[in-house]
């Protein structure tokens, strides 16, 4: 029967209670809608500690808490890219453009980086670098990003080719999309922009932040710190000194400081997050002997770990569920710890170097 149709087959009284129910549920439906549209907080900023995704576009950008350029954080998934550390690959570019940037553990004593670009552009980001177990494992925070990399050892390649939340940018396979540097030797020659790898697929959502952040004060057992150490190996042991002048935290190595360039300026950060993990060498060899396994950092789970903001830093533990979950932070009473809105760099310390002292703090 049509509704037409069942409206003439009922009674007078019952034709008009009815009407009632239908007007009564049109006039609240027209209340919220109302509401909605003139909320006050439609559009204010928390002034304190975002824990939730705003809706989105949002004007600021959610991998670092700060203005988006333009006022509407662009709708596109994160870019990863992984850059060479050796000393022939410095000075690195691009790394001042990043939101986020990982600095990881790879075979032989090595580092790598990891710079996840959103809101920025970089018109050159490299020397880029092959894939490592970590990477993948790093990024799936971001439930879709694109990861740029110059190939790797074949059971990896192939890895990163299967998981549909990557857009796979291997050089190997988009060799377009990639320059050599006439000034640089290979294998740290390789380069690329931002702009380029973003057009290699279609462009996604902004993805959820990762971090929390706040503008508000730090947390109780805040110690200041005017330098943290890290000793990694020989070649990349890394001291951070924090400019109170500027407030942010330079990089520097063997005492001197590092540089962008892509625009000859020191390389900096707001916040800095070490995470002390777990790890164990993998079957494949990478070719650097003696120590040529893969070292497949374990960044599920738990452990202890710091968090720098403002000239300070806290001690925390780490916490994160499964790959698909961000990482999150608490202190000594278990409160969650929010960084300050800016670039953040992730260092992760194998707990073999941090057990025999491979982090130090000068207040």
């Amino acid at each position: 029967m049509s509704f037409r149709a069942y409206l003439r087959s009922l009674k007078k009284g019952q034709l008009i209670a009815a009407g009632i129910v239908i007007v009564l549920v049109l006039a609240a439906v027209g209340t919220i809608i109302a509401t909605q549209n003139h909320s006050p907080h439609k559009n204010s900023r928390p002034k304190q500690t975002r824990q939730t995704q705003p809706t989105l576009p949002s004007k600021y950008c959610p991998l670092t808490d700060l203005p988006a350029p333009g006022g509407v954080a662009p709708q596109r998934q994160p870019l990863a890219v992984k850059i060479g550390n050796e000393e022939a690959a410095r000075p690195q570019s691009g790394l001042n453009e990043a939101d986020i940037v990982y600095d990881t553990p790879a075979e032989g004593g090595i580092q790598r980086y990891i710079a996840v670009f959103q809101c920025n552009e970089a018109a050159e980001v490299g020397p880029i670098r092959s894939v490592r177990w970590v990477d993948w494992h790093v990024v799936a925070d971001f439930r879709q990003v694109e990861l740029a990399y110059v190939g790797g050892i074949t059971p990896n390649e192939d890895t990163v080719a299967s998981k549909k939340w990557i857009d796979n940018a291997n050089a190997f396979v988009h060799y377009g999309a990639y320059t050599q540097n006439p000034d640089r030797a290979a294998p740290d020659a390789t380069y690329s922009s931002t702009a380029v790898l973003w057009k290699l697929f279609p462009a996604r959502p902004a993805p959820q932040p990762i971090f929390a952040y706040t503008t508000g004060p730090l947390p109780t057992g805040a110690k200041p710190a005017a330098e943290l150490g890290i000793n990694f190996s020989g070649g990349t042991d890394v001291i951070w000194k924090w400019d109170a002048s500027t407030g942010v935290w330079v990089h520097t190595y063997s005492g001197a400081t590092d540089t962008d360039a892509l625009t000859g300026q020191p390389v900096t950060t707001t916040n800095i997050v070490v995470e002390v993990v777990r790890y164990s060498i993998g079957p494949l060899d990478e070719g650097r002997q003696p120590n040529s396994g893969d070292v497949e950092s374990q960044t599920v789970g738990t452990g202890p770990g710091w968090v720098l903001r403002n000239g300070e830093e806290i001690r925390v533990t780490w916490h994160r569920a499964s790959l698909a979950s961000p990482t999150t932070y608490t202190s000594a009473n278990g409160k969650p710890v929010a960084l300050a809105p800016g670039r953040t760099w992730v260092e992760l310390v194998l707990n073999a170097k941090a057990n025999r002292g491979a982090i130090t703090f000068a207040p």
